[in-house]
Formats: structure tokens, sequence, C-alpha cells
């Protein structure tokens, strides 16, 4: 069974996480991303991508932590660099991309929300943030850096310390989201704003978002390695262990 979808409509690809209600990101998931991301990245009559979810109550929880834990740490190191370089594909994709976010985007969603250009989500009580603290793990160093950068240094400071969830008018008052618009309207207008950016003359959408990122990719690959064997240590800590599994049954229970 396939987690993610593409689907183009003329210029714009529409790729669509489809795993059960909260789409929790497992290896199967992140190959699937990668894959899709890669194909828009190369076909030329694709200009933009918005990101999404069959799902209206989550976009994404984060990771599968009931699938995840029980793996030994060689295993889940390979899933973990391969969802780092899914995030740093996504984010340097040189094409305009928009997350549409129907529901919560906590954890892994929320980062992979962060690799987007923009983010629109709906009105009402859809929560988003990083709660990597009170689970005794780092936030995943690329959206650490990406995050200090779209909404500055001490902002950035609270959401990872206060490890907390956040309704769309305090998101978008940090600048942690960009528009809050009816569910009904969420990813129409998701698509008008990628189409429009898409429609950019020439290569000057792409020469901008490089000027933009590249000097955020450069930070997040010179320390990577390094950064990803701080989360694999806390990972496997009997510290942190009981505070995942907590989570991972809360996961379980629905």
């Amino acid at each position: 069974m396939s987690y993610v979808r593409l689907s183009r409509n003329e210029k714009l690809a529409t790729v669509i996480l489809a795993r059960d209600v909260i789409n929790a990101v497992d290896a199967q998931m992140v190959e699937e991303l990668a894959a899709a991301c890669a194909e828009v990245a190369r076909d030329p009559d694709l200009r933009s991508l918005v990101l999404t979810s069959e799902s209206e109550k989550f976009f994404c929880i984060g990771f599968d932590l009931p699938a995840l834990l029980p793996l030994p740490r060689e295993t889940f190191q390979a899933f973990y660099q391969a969802f780092n370089r899914l995030c740093l594909a996504l984010y340097t994709l040189p094409k305009p991309t928009i997350a549409a976010l129907p529901g919560h985007a906590t954890g892994g969603g929320c980062i992979l929300a962060l690799c987007c250009d923009y983010r629109f989500i709906a009105e009402g009580r859809r929560l988003i943030g990083m709660p990597e603290l009170q689970l005794g793990v780092p936030v995943p160093y690329p959206s650490v850096c990406m995050l200090r950068d779209l909404v500055g240094s001490r902002i950035a400071r609270t959401i990872m310390d206060e490890g907390d969830f956040y309704e769309p008018e305090q998101s978008l008052t940090w600048g942690l989201v960009d528009r809050i618009l009816p569910a009904a309207q969420l990813r129409s207008e998701a698509a008008a704003w990628a189409t429009r950016l898409g429609g950019a003359p020439g290569n000057s959408f792409a020469r901008i978002k490089r000027s933009r990122t590249q000097r955020i990719e450069a930070e997040i690959t010179r320390d990577l390695a390094e950064r990803e064997q701080w989360f694999l240590d806390c990972w496997f800590s009997s510290e942190s262990r009981p505070k995942l599994q907590e989570a991972a049954q809360r996961i379980q229970r629905g």
C-alpha cells in the first residue's frame, strides 16, 4: 500500500500524505516522499509543488514511534539519515513548495512543513510544534537551522525549549505559518499561490530560492553527521526511552 500520492494538474504537482489518519513517518513514507520530490525536481513540466494530507485531523503526527522504537541502532540510523536527506531535498527543491496543513503538524510533521517555502494552515484547533525536548531527544539539526532562519533565534529558542504545540494564531504571529484559511479553501489557495510563484519567468524563482537556502544547507551539511549521532545517543539512552515509550503508547491508543 502506498503512503504517498503524487498528482499533476497542468504545471502543479500535489503530493498527498495518505497513511491512515495520523500519517506517521516510517521508512516507507520517507522513501516514497523522497521519490515524489525527486520526480517533481526532474520534471521540467512541473513548476511548483503543494504538500498536503488526505486526513483533515492530522497533516502528520511525526515519527511512527511504535514501529521505530524496537529497531536496533543501525537500522534506525539508516531511517533517520534518510529522513534528514529527504528534508534537505525538499528544502532545496528548486521550485516553489507550499505546505497545506489541514490538520495537526507535530514533531516530524512540523519539520516537513518547515522544509517548504510557505505554510498555509486551516483555521480552528490545528496544532503545530516540536515536542522533542519533552521526549528526551534533540530537535533534528536540519530543522533547527531552518526554524532559526525562518522565525529568528529568540522565537526558535522558545519553540524548541518549550516543546509545546501552538494554535494557528500564535503560529502566524511568530511567522511559523504564513496564512490561516478556511478548511474548504486551503488546497485551492495553496495551489493558486504555488502556481503564481511557479509562473515566474525564466529561472528567477529557483535562483532566488538558491540564494536564500544555500547558506542554511551549507550550515546543515557541515555539522549533520555529528548532530545525527547526538540524536541517536539520546534516542537509545535509558533516560529518554520511558518518555518515548509513553508517547508510542499514546499513538497506539489513538
